[in-house]
C-alpha cells in the first residue's frame, strides 16, 4: 500500500530531528522533503542561525530532499506568510498533503499551524506532541541524538549554555524552571548525530557571539574556514 507523503518542517535542530525518527519509525507516511525557513540575508537558518551550507549537509546525513523557503531578516508577518504560501503550493503540486512539525505543548502555536494548513488542504501531523519533555530530552541522548546549542535567550538562560553539547550532564545543569527541550524558547540546537542520520554530520561549536538580544554558537564544518566576526 502507497503510503501518503509528508513535508517536515525542518528547523536543524533536535526536535526536527526526532520528529524524522518518529514518523520513520511509524512508517505511516513517507518524508519527501526537509521544508526549512532561510535568512537571506545571512544565508543561515531563521532563529537557529546554522550556516545553509552546514543544513545542506545535515540533510545530506538524513537522506531526504531540502526545500528551503527564503526570508529576509527582519521578516514581517505577512512576508512570512506569502514564502509559506508558495512553498505550500509547491508541495501541493507535488502530491504532499501532510506536513509535519516537531512542536511539543504550545497551543497557541498549534492552532496557528492548523489554521493556516487547514485552509489551504493541508493537514499538520505532530508526532510529538504532549510527549513529557523531562523524559522526552533523556531519551533523545540515549538513542543517541547529539546537538549543539546554537542560541540562547539569556533572559532565560545562562549565556555559558550557548555552544554546549546537548547531553545528560546538559541535562543535567539546566535549571530547574527551564524545559528540558528549550520549547519556550530558551534555547534552540543543530543536531548532528542519532538515529534519523545515515552518518553524523562533522561539525564542531565554534566562537560566540551575542546579537539582537540572543547568544549565537556558530557551528561549523569540521573543515570549515573559522568564523568571522
Amino acid at each position: 500500500m502507497t503510503r501518503p507523503k509528508i513535508w517536515l518542517s525542518w528547523s536543524s535542530g533536535k526536535d526536527s530531528a526526532w520528529t524524522l525518527h518518529k514518523l520513520r519509525t511509524s512508517g505511516e507516511f513517507e518524508v519527501t522533503a526537509l521544508l526549512t525557513t532561510i535568512n537571506q540575508d545571512a544565508s543561515r537558518v531563521a532563529m537557529h542561525a546554522v550556516r545553509e551550507e552546514l543544513l545542506e549537509e545535515q540533510a545530506r546525513a538524513a537522506d531526504v530532499p531540502l526545500v528551503k523557503v527564503p526570508i529576509p531578516a527582519r521578516c514581517s508577518n505577512l512576508a512570512y506568510e506569502a514564502a509559506m504560501a508558495a512553498a505550500v503550493a509547491q508541495a501541493r503540486a507535488a502530491g504532499v498533503f501532510h506536513m509535519a512539525f516537531g512542536d511539543l505543548f504550545l497551543e497557541d502555536i498549534r492552532r496557528y499551524r492548523e489554521e493556516k494548513l487547514f485552509a489551504v488542504g493541508i493537514t499538520p501531523v505532530f508526532p510529538i506532541w504532549g510527549l513529557p519533555t523531562a523524559a522526552l530530552a533523556r531519551e533523545m541522548v540515549a538513542a543517541g541524538l547529539r546537538a549543539y546549542l546554537t542560541c540562547v535567550d539569556p533572559k532565560k538562560l545562562d549565556r555559558s549554555f550557548a555552544g554546549r553539547l546537548f547531553d545528560h550532564q546538559l541535562l543535567d545543569d539546566l535549571p530547574a524552571a527551564i524545559d528540558p527541550c528549550g520549547e519556550n524558547g530558551e534555547f534552540h540546537s543543530f543536531a548532528f548525530a542519532g538515529p534519523m542520520f545515515c552518518h553524523p554530520v562533522a561539525a564542531k561549536s565554534g566562537q560566540i557571539v551575542e546579537r539582537d538580544g540572543f547568544v549565537f554558537a556558530d557551528v561549523l564544518s569540521e573543515s570549515a574556514a573559522p568564523s568571522l566576526p
